[in-house]
């Protein structure tokens, strides 16, 4: 059993201070004003906040990040399974307790040439992910494990291999995507030009012959995405459409099944996919920087403009724990909200809402706790505790914390509450 106490907990719509947050097993079993531990529980593992914020941890339903990892070079791929526990470690230091590995089915690889993604390497992937899944809870992982399969709609010869997935339980989340320049993402084939291969630079004439080869190569048909995303409601797949550009796609995706909008590239599109009642992702790479390395749709506007429900790091998870200051500092947004966007709301949209994503009595004990240090007169987030089912699988000591932040009963008999006389809830 542990205790956190000393620190602001972060829920969906408030935050409460003067407040504990009691584990036991791999669950929250309450939470109470703080010093009413009752003298059964008094040798529980006690957490000292420090004043900091006790959050949900964070839920990723969308970061190619793995990528990176096996692949620190194009023509390099490092042994998947040491590169697997590794990423999780890095995910784990930047709040992430549960990833949904966002793995690439393209037919052909017009952004670079990538070999991770070749389809026999990105089936390594999914095994590997699988036995995550398998052995969870059991001291094997640090966090949770999940699959989001991305298949383009180029990837013709996939469709039954997909299908085959989708019935042995392998796929958590389905997204369709269309990378063809001239549309969607690459709208402006300048942008699509400027953003694609490290290789070398394209030239306009080089961008337009693959933005034609592209449009002109084979797609699955409309009548196979319907079957699959058939496939996937009978499994209890959540499906996800990719960079929508008109309002009419949105109402087709929305057709298929798809309740998830994954960075809508204009406000237009992105309010439609809300009216339709689709959760829309946005990057938050995006929010740090302030604009879309693609040129489309801000995430700030987005969610200055309440059409952004969730937020991903898709390709940079150390944006995640900072988006949610960032939002709070910059916009004003309260933190609770800026904090669903990364926790409640995500998991909400894959439909793990009722285990994670929030802090409530129950709940899987996925929990960070969170302080800001001084760095060159500008404050940081950072991490000092982080729990996944219940167990502690991370601390770290910043220079301004004492050496007791982890004590236990024995050594707490003293502790005093916090916030006394503070007021409850914000």
């Amino acid at each position: 059993m542990y205790v956190i106490r000393n620190g602001v907990i972060v829920q969906p719509d408030r935050l409460l201070f003067g407040y504990e947050l009691v584990v036991e097993q791999a669950r929250i079993a309450a939470i109470q004003r703080q010093g009413t531990l009752d003298a059964e529980r008094a040798r529980a593992g006690i957490i000292d906040a420090h004043r900091g914020y006790v959050t949900p941890g964070l839920v990723d339903i969308h970061s190619d990040y793995i990528e990176t990892v096996i692949s620190p070079r194009s023509t390099v791929l490092m042994d998947f399974q040491t590169a697997f526990l590794e990423a999780e470690r890095e995910l784990l230091a930047h709040g992430i307790t549960t990833m949904f590995h966002s793995l690439s089915a393209y037919g052909r690889d017009i952004m670079d040439v990538k070999p991770v993604r070749q389809w026999e390497n990105t089936e390594k992937l999914m095994a590997l992910i699988n036995a995550a899944k398998q052995t969870e809870g059991h001291n094997a992982h640090l966090i949770r494990h999940r699959l989001h399969l991305r298949l383009e709609l180029d990837n013709v010869n996939l469709v039954d291999q997909v299908a085959d997935h989708l019935k042995a339980g392998e796929i958590d989340e389905l997204s369709f995507m269309d990378h063809t320049p001239g549309q969607g993402q690459y709208r402006d084939i300048e942008v699509f030009r400027a953003s694609v291969r490290s290789d070398h630079e394209l030239t306009i004439e080089e961008a337009r012959q693959i933005a034609a080869e592209q449009a002109a190569a084979p797609k699955i048909t409309l009548d196979q995405l319907v079957e699959l995303s058939a496939l996937a409601r009978e499994n209890g797949v959540v499906m996800a459409s990719h960079d929508d550009d008109s309002v009419e796609k949105v109402a087709l995706m929305r057709e298929l099944g798809c309740t998830i909008s994954e960075f809508p590239v204009d406000l237009e599109v992105a309010r439609a996919a809300v009216d339709a009642g689709m959760e829309t992702i946005m990057g938050t790479p995006n929010i740090l920087l302030g604009k879309s390395h693609s040129g489309n749709l801000s995430a700030r506007e987005g969610v200055a403009n309440g059409v952004a429900t969730c937020l991903c790091s898709d390709y940079y998870p150390t944006a995640m724990l900072q988006s949610a200051f960032a939002l709070h500092r910059d916009f004003r947004l309260p933190l609770e909200q800026a904090f669903a966007m990364l926790t409640v709301n995500p998991a909400r949209a894959v439909g793990i809402d009722g285990e994670i994503g929030s802090l409530e009595e129950g709940k899987k004990a996925d929990i960070l706790v969170v302080r800001e240090v001084e760095e060159a007169g500008r404050s940081h987030p950072v991490i000092t505790a982080t729990l996944v089912d219940g167990r502690v699988v991370s601390r770290m000591w910043y220079p301004s914390l004492p050496s007791g932040s982890a004590r236990f009963a024995t050594d707490a008999a003293g502790d005093e509450a916090l916030f006394a006389g503070a007021e409850e809830v914000r």
